[in-house]
């Protein structure tokens, strides 16, 4: 069992309090938005044998486990995040896997750096994800009804939404959602400014339903992502609960602290509220144009008492442990890979001792058990 030391990425989005706060630690007035816990490249966790990716790399199989490796390949195929939002993320999408090959394969051929910032593949893997919140936490998720979207934008009164409005209304769902947001995303971009603008003075006038639009018009003035926004479902879950977002579906992260865990990709199609690059061909080609319920997930606890957040997803399985006061320990042992951060009270991992927002490597077959009084999140595979 190691325990991992753990960088955090300083995004501008990021929350300056919410993870020193968890960590137990002064803020350093700067933004920490993801503590990364794992082995991607980008910044992967330290052990006191090297970095998890050395460790892994040296003997995959006593690492990770022979199922695993036959699954996955010699990698750790996820990536565990503390997620701080301080501000809205970019409107965002992720390929499903033939997609990522494809699109990957594509740019390699057309020789783009991988670096470059017109990049959109920077790998041939997908990225589902799902995030489980630790405070109240925001997002958006999903196309709403095409109707209601069409009641939320001419309720504000922007003559110049009425197009889109009657877009809405005037065809099938698919063909609806995909018209309105491919003109949003190639409109004129100084009308689009002037009617962002004059759609975030009136979501701030009348609150209620439009408050979480006006928050991001505020953080992006004149971005069309803020009308990209108001056709998705806004969610807001409570701690324990958490979204799984799919390949295709649109989302954003508003504000909040959780627990994010994805396949180890970085493969991001953005629709807006980003000065980032935005490929509008291969965005529609990517995004999935069906209205759908966010679908909120809670646990479903086992009778050794852990709570599993089921996705259809193998590369990734995400599970929590509350312990009481007066529990014995938990045997956690696994034939695969492990990831236990402790988010709080105070535990025992094996010989170490996790406080909030810490968190140790566990290879696959060797014996894993927790005890203390606290809340531990599990992360693992499926072989």
């Amino acid at each position: 069992m190691d325990r991992l030391d753990n960088t955090v990425r300083p995004y501008a989005w990021g929350s300056t309090t919410a993870i020193p706060k968890l960590l137990g630690v002064e803020p350093s007035g700067e933004p920490q938005a993801e503590m990364w816990m794992g082995a991607h490249p980008g910044a992967p966790s330290r052990t006191a044998r090297g970095t998890l990716v050395e460790v892994i790399e040296a003997a995959p199989e006593r690492e990770l486990g022979d199922k695993a490796v036959a699954k996955f390949g010699p990698r750790l195929p996820f990536l565990l995040k503390i997620l701080a939002a301080g501000a809205p993320l970019s409107l965002q999408v992720h390929p499903n896997l033939e997609q990522a090959k494809e699109g990957y394969a594509d740019e390699e051929r057309r020789g783009i750096p991988v670096d470059a910032p017109h990049r959109n593949y920077k790998d041939a893997n997908h990225k589902p994800e799902l995030i489980c919140a630790l405070t109240e936490f925001d997002g958006l998720c999903g196309f709403r009804d095409p109707l209601r979207a069409a009641d939320l934008l001419a309720g504000l009164g922007v003559d110049t939404l009425k197009p889109y409005v009657d877009l809405l209304h005037a065809h099938p769902e698919e063909a609806a959602l995909r018209e309105v947001l491919t003109a949003i995303l190639t409109a004129d971009p100084e009308e689009m400014r002037r009617t962002v603008t004059a759609a975030a003075t009136a979501c701030t006038r009348l609150g209620g339903a439009y408050e979480p639009y006006a928050d991001i018009a505020h953080h992006y003035p004149g971005d069309p992502g803020v009308i990209a926004a108001m056709l998705l479902n806004h969610v807001r879950l409570q701690p324990g609960e958490a979204l799984f977002l799919g390949a295709g579906i649109p989302h954003a992260y508003l504000n909040g602290l959780g627990v994010e865990i994805m396949a180890n990709s970085d493969n991001v199609l953005r629709c807006g509220l980003t000065p980032k690059h935005v490929d509008v061909p291969e965005l529609l080609r990517i995004v999935g144009f069906e209205a759908s319920d966010p679908g909120i997930l809670r646990p479903e606890a086992s009778p050794d008492g852990e709570e599993v957040y089921e996705t259809p997803i193998d590369e990734f399985r995400l599970s929590r442990y509350v312990l009481p006061e007066g529990t014995g320990a938990h045997d956690l042992t696994l034939g695969t890979p492990q990831i236990l951060l402790c988010t709080a009270g105070s535990v025992k991992a094996g010989e170490c001792e996790l406080g909030p927002g810490q968190s140790v490597f566990v290879p696959a077959g060797d014996r894993a058990e927790v005890s203390g009084v606290g809340t531990v999140f599990r992360a693992t595979v499926i072989v």
